[in-house]
């Protein structure tokens, strides 16, 4: 069942149930902001004290960051994370069986974008609801000219306590450290989580595990070489808009991601498609 709802400031999103799974996606930004499995805890975590209200993003679920990740390369004026997550997406999409739900929503060029992302593009993004939840963002390019992107899919997931969590699948590899002046480290054993953490990790071709003390979190990336790690701590957490002073505590970030050296260029009338498939095992 899909049921769409508009609340009170005219803020639309939909209500997704089946026998699987409750999910609900803004249609600004096609903003995933809850998934559960029934009898499990929301695997998504959304801060409290976020605004549900037009042209203000989310904090929190999974925000589209596109077309470009983090600040802009040449312009750091324009929006951090792009102009995707505050965009108003159409459903074009719907198929429904009784243990799985998917839903395709639709963000194309309009003179807007053009002033900022200079070209022809159809952005379609399809989310599936099921035991599973799979997130499907494909980038046509619909110019004459080809073009470059990094983009994530921002996930915010809730943990019982950050003091809880290891990460596991990124042993071994270098990443890049955005709190320590973009250094290049290396990671030996698993990621824990102790102060401000910031990492584009690089070359990831295994499943990612969250380890939490109740219940274990994967993430299989299709399209994608690169993992970004982010929680902001305290100091950092009380600065930013719509985050919770104790927030850092119950979340943590592991975004599926084309960032830096992953990024991609489409030529016209190609596509890429960045797919995550994310499940949940109860300890």
């Amino acid at each position: 069942m899909i049921v769409h709802h508009t609340m009170e400031n005219g803020f639309e999103y939909l209500e997704i149930r089946n026998d699987s799974a409750t999910a609900k996606i803004a249609l600004q930004g096609a903003h995933l902001f809850y998934y559960a499995r029934h009898g499990d805890a929301p695997l998504l975590w959304v801060s409290r004290t976020s605004a549900f209200e037009a042209g203000e993003a989310i904090r929190g679920g999974v925000p589209l960051c596109w077309p470009w990740f983090g600040q802009h390369q040449y312009n750091t004026e324009l929006p951090q994370h792009g102009f995707a997550r505050t965009a108003r997406f159409e459903q074009v999409g719907a198929t429904e069986t009784e243990g799985a739900t998917s839903v395709t929503f639709c963000l194309r060029a309009s003179a807007e974008s053009m002033l900022v992302f200079p070209y022809a593009f159809e952005l379609q993004y399809t989310v599936r609801v099921a035991q599973t939840l799979t997130l499907e963002l494909t980038t046509y390019n619909r110019d004459s000219r080809a073009f470059s992107l990094t983009q994530a899919l921002h996930s915010y997931f809730a943990v019982s306590n950050i003091a809880n969590i290891h990460v596991t699948g990124l042993e071994g590899l270098d990443y890049i450290d955005y709190v320590n002046a973009q250094r290049r480290e290396h990671q030996d054993g698993s990621v824990v989580i102790a102060q401000e953490v910031d990492r584009v990790y690089e070359g990831v071709v295994s499943p990612v595990v969250l380890v939490d003390a109740t219940r274990c979190i994967g993430i299989t990336n299709t399209g994608s070489r690169s993992v970004v790690v982010w929680n902001p701590w305290i100091e950092k957490g009380t600065r930013m808009r719509a985050m919770e002073p104790t927030g850092y505590r119950s979340m943590l970030c592991i975004e599926s991601a084309n960032a830096l050296c992953d990024a991609r260029t489409i030529a016209p009338e190609q596509h890429h498609t960045l797919t995550a498939v994310i499940s949940s095992t109860i300890l």
